[in-house]
């Protein structure tokens, strides 16, 4: 054990530097994000790398999509806005490019869309969700000179670093390549997010905790950890169904979490500890769909073990 002190900087009541801390230290007020879904496909998807996706992927993108032709990029902003300022009392927002990948496309394309969200009132800056093998030099440029004048995040799509498990659900990339990313994103004015699953078929939680270790020695400012979820229509939830697949209990999960966390430098920003998925078409594991139960044992399992994040972290973790 490392350290057992909570950093001051957090200026919070948790044993973690969540991301409503970090934008409230940051910016002084409330900011949440609006989830965007600008149209976009995936390399995974259209032929580019394959057409399956990953296999815990159902394809079908946001609710909006599913619901009929995507309203503008303002709109769905406008929507979110009225909500959060009435519902949360929201200051500021980040406008979240979410739905698969986000920087793939045409410049040109890319920048009109940034724009427009960037043009809002009260939008301070944008996070865009994206896979480690399609944030090219051109790509990386534009969001460069959007970091000058707002706060810009581009979360990666990792999930682990074994490559042996990128090949098992089919994500299309290598851990290499999203080493090559984060070294031509860093120093751009850009900030960092990584994202992993735990649970994930054939991984073992020492697995899970060396994606952990490799991670917390890279210059990543957030990472947002998920639960793997089974969803109908998947590949996964098909396995599911067959009796095929284990998911992981709920004990197993807050544990490994928790490990994780311990693990992670006390400065990375935790976006997000679990996942609960669209409720139509979720099959397990069940426990997952009550999600601020699976939050409150992580905090109580936080507690009884009297550690935070970054109590086991070490500046030289590979």
């Amino acid at each position: 054990m490392i350290s057992l002190n909570k950093p001051a900087f957090w200026n919070n009541a948790k044993r973690y530097y969540d991301l409503k801390s970090y934008w409230r230290n940051r910016f002084g007020c409330t900011v949440y994000k609006l989830p965007i879904d600008a149209g976009f496909t995936c390399p995974n998807r259209d032929g580019a790398i394959a057409t399956g996706g990953c296999l815990y992927c159902d394809g079908r993108g946001s609710r909006l999509r599913q619901e009929g032709p995507l309203p503008a990029v303002v709109e769905q902003i406008k929507r979110g806005q009225t909500y959060y300022r009435q519902q949360r009392q929201a200051g500021k927002f980040i406008a979240y490019f979410q739905t698969f990948t986000n920087t793939y496309g045409p410049r040109d394309k890319l920048k009109k869309l940034y724009d427009e969200a960037l043009a809002q009132e009260d939008v301070i800056g944008l996070s865009i969700g994206t896979r480690p093998d399609c944030v090219s030099e051109e790509v990386l440029e534009l969001l460069a000179d959007y970091g000058k004048r707002a706060h810009i995040w581009l979360e990666f799509g990792l999930q682990s670093i074994h490559d042996r498990t990128l090949e098992a659900i089919n994500r299309g990339h290598n851990y290499q390549q999203f080493l090559d990313a984060i070294a031509r994103t860093v120093d751009r004015n850009i900030l960092i997010c990584a994202h992993i699953i735990v649970g994930l078929p054939g991984e073992s939680r020492a697995d899970a905790l060396a994606t952990a270790r490799a991670l917390a020695a890279l210059p990543i400012d957030g990472i947002k950890i998920h639960l793997l979820l089974a969803l109908r229509g998947t590949v996964l939830g098909a396995l599911y169904e067959k009796g095929q697949l284990a998911m992981l209990p709920k004990e197993e999960y807050v544990q490994t979490v928790c490990d994780i966390l311990e693990l992670l430098p006390p400065a990375m920003v935790i976006q997000r500890l679990t996942a609960d998925g669209y409720r139509d078409i979720f099959l397990a594991p069940v426990w997952a769909a009550a999600k601020m139960e699976v939050l409150n044992a992580i905090d109580r399992e936080l507690e009884i073990r009297g550690t935070f994040q970054g109590s086991n972290y070490q500046r030289k973790q590979l």
